[in-house]
């Protein structure tokens, strides 16, 4: 149903909206009666997440659908390898379930996601459509674990899609930035319960540049925090054990310590002192980078991919050929330290396997994510340029959930798939009833 209008904004604060209307569906019936009467006044529609987008794809004034009560797990389906054995299972999970809920249910059904990002509080279906990846050279972004989804179209007809069905559509639909329609649910190929043995500690951006492969390829899920103005790193390298693998977790002091008072409220105030005082940038980070020491622990897989978020920020993020990649952050390095720029907050350096996803960022090529963040309350828009500028000459491709300057014209010389995605958005949603701003931009 449709319910009185309130403003929106997304999680980092920079995209501001006012629908014309809301809705909190609880069933596909009340989504496709939803999508049909909007199209029939001729109001635009969009479908919101967490809203932890930092482009506008969701912003709309027209009417904004919320999926949270369209949440939890509606079947599994075991698959089986080439030995007959089962190998893990084809989970249908409504799209409004948030990914820190989804991790604990799939635990209890000796299951879990083959990867996942750094931030738990998004949407499936919001994860999926934006091309949310995490790290690992074997390790594809959550749109390729995809393997069937439901998505209600622009005439309010339900259509369920898979490789085998429909299958232009499916493939468009698996990274779709909500262009397409409203995804309802989705089929996840997930696998059987592991547990990440992760090991963090302080390096160097020096000692990583001398071998960045190398590196990516020293763990499951290798990543790293460089401190700008510093040659400070902060080293993440998980490895997969077995499900039944003797757990050590972080202790609770010690969490509270680390996850939240140093990465969050004492970040904060180290975020707060530079931007009153941005010449003492480079020595906060100096300060910010030694206090967080080694430590070794071990736990569930999804408690060790996702940790808390609280300090708001602004991000872009490219992915760029691995093989460029180290020439890529000495030129960003370079850059930021001869512009004058100061960022209080850490670039994050992550890598992904090749998948054949149209609009994934990783389409047919194994890539490094670099990401580069300003602190929500000082001006981005200068170390985002030039970021951008190094990002675009090495052949990077923007994030779909992530802040750019890119075009449709620039998108589609890029993007190898982009004109068959185009296609299937023209037969799906001829008159745009899904489009807004950002979709205008991004797509002809």
């Amino acid at each position: 149903m449709t319910t009185s209008v309130a403003p929106w904004q997304n999680w980092a604060g920079n995209v501001l909206a006012s629908p014309s209307g809301r809705s909190l569906p609880t069933t596909v019936a009340e989504v496709s009666d939803v999508v049909t009467r909007a199209a029939e006044r001729g109001t635009r529609v969009k479908c919101v997440g967490a809203g932890h987008s930092f482009t506008p794809a969701a912003a709309t004034d027209g009417v904004l659908v919320s999926l949270d009560d369209l949440a939890g797990v509606e079947s599994i389906v075991p698959t089986r390898g080439a030995d007959g054995r089962v190998d893990g299972a084809d989970v249908t999970v409504w799209a409004g379930t948030r990914l820190h809920r989804l991790g604990p249910l799939l635990w209890e059904l000796g299951l879990a996601q083959p990867n996942l990002g750094d931030f738990a509080e998004q949407s499936l279906a919001g994860a999926v459509s934006t091309g949310t990846h995490g790290t690992g050279c074997a390790a594809p972004g959550l749109p390729a674990t995809v393997v069937g989804l439901q998505i209600v179209t622009a005439d309010g007809s339900v259509l369920t899609c898979s490789r085998e069905s429909d299958p232009e559509v499916f493939e468009a639909a698996r990274l779709g930035i909500g262009a397409l329609g409203i995804i309802t649910k989705m089929t996840v190929r997930c696998v059987p319960a592991f547990a990440l043995r992760a090991e963090e500690r302080p390096w160097t951006l020096t000692a990583a540049l001398a071998d960045l492969e190398g590196f990516a390829r020293s763990a499951d899920h290798a990543e790293f925090f460089w401190f700008p103005h510093t040659d400070a790193i902060n080293v993440k390298r998980n490895t997969r054990l077995p499900g039944d693998a003797e757990l050590h977790p972080v202790g609770r002091i010690r969490g509270l310590i680390g996850d939240e008072l140093l990465s969050n409220e004492v970040f904060d105030v180290v975020c707060r002192a530079a931007t009153r005082r941005p010449a003492l940038t480079p020595r906060l980070n100096r300060v910010a980078s030694r206090a967080l020491s080694a430590r070794d622990f071990t736990d569930r897989s999804y408690r060790v991919f996702a940790s808390p978020r609280r300090v708001r920020f602004r991000e872009m993020e490219y992915a760029v050929p691995v093989a460029a990649a180290a020439g890529v952050l000495r030129d960003l390095r370079d850059t930021i330290d001869r512009s004058g720029i100061v960022t209080p907050f850490p670039v994050e350096v992550r890598f992904a396997a090749a998948d054949d996803v149209w609009m994934s960022t990783a389409y047919g090529r194994e890539v490094c994510y670099i990401a580069v963040h300003q602190y929500h309350l000082m001006d981005h828009t200068e170390l985002f340029r030039l970021a951008e500028g190094i990002f675009l000459a090495a052949g990077g491709r923007p994030h779909w959930g992530k802040m750019h300057t890119r075009t449709a014209e620039d998108l589609s010389a890029m993007v190898d798939r982009f004109d068959d995605f185009v296609s299937v958005r023209d037969r799906l949603d001829p008159e745009r009833v899904f489009g807004n701003d950002y979709t205008e931009r991004v797509l002809p």
